[in-house]
């Protein structure tokens, strides 16, 4: 089976993006910074509807932070997980503030922040997806107070799972941080385990790591590895995995 983690910077590449997801043909795809617009965008992004019919995902779950109006129509903004399993339960944690509509750029909190939950079913074995879109803090990957109080309530929410676990996302968080030390006990962090020394592209000013897969003893590891494929300003991580 193949997942693929990727903060999809509101689909600005939309061409190499759409190009991406037809190519890796993914099982489940774990996703940031979505714009789930019904319809097309008129060619300014890509949009969550254009990556499931194009990736040929049956099945799918947007967690917006927000929404606004676009062209007459509501555009949801946020996490979003797809997937060619049935998702039996889906679950969406705040972990910083609320869902706002109506959504502001300039009046309102835009670091607001949510937990994805799905359980997919892999021939009758429940598998829990989670993704994660991490608290940013300007001009530093080192977290604070704020993202190790998130992260504990993630690692917390975890404990609670039995079975096969992955959780991914951009955690806006270096692998050195306390913050993401939470999961060391709990999770393998497979961007340290495998050497990453940046998941960004060059169209970004950062040269960390801040996207991870992490995984739980349940889930065998075949492959890991980030995609050369220019599709953001973060590189596509890519886990193939068996159960």
């Amino acid at each position: 089976m193949k997942l693929v983690q990727s903060n999809i910077w509101g689909g600005k590449l939309e061409f190499q993006l759409l190009d991406f997801f037809a190519d890796q043909q993914a099982d489940i795809a774990c996703l940031q910074e979505v714009n789930d617009l019904k319809g097309p965008s008129g060619a300014l992004f890509a949009t969550f509807d254009e990556i499931l019919e194009i990736g040929n995902f049956s099945d799918s779950h947007m967690a917006a932070l927000h929404s606004s109006n676009y062209m007459n129509r509501t555009l949801h903004y946020g996490n979003a997980t797809a997937s060619k399993f049935p998702i039996v339960e889906r679950h969406t944690i705040f972990t910083y503030g609320d869902y706002k509509d109506n959504f502001d750029m300039v009046d309102d909190e835009t670091n607001v922040r949510n937990l994805q939950h799905i359980v997919v079913d892999v021939s009758g074995k429940n598998l829990h997806v989670l993704n994660h879109h991490g608290f940013f803090i300007a001009g530093s990957k080192a977290g604070d107070d704020e993202t190790l109080r998130q992260m504990h309530m993630i690692a917390n929410y975890i404990k609670q799972l039995d079975g096969p676990v992955i959780l991914s996302g951009d955690f806006n968080l270096a692998p050195n941080s306390e913050s993401m030390q939470v999961f060391n006990d709990l999770l393998t962090d497979l961007s340290s385990k495998f050497g990453l020394t940046s998941t960004y592209a060059h169209l970004s000013i950062h040269n960390v790591v801040c996207d991870y897969i992490l995984v739980n003893n349940q889930v065998t590891v075949n492959n890991f590895q980030m995609s050369d494929d220019l599709i953001s300003d973060h590189k596509a991580l890519i886990l193939d995995f068996d159960l």
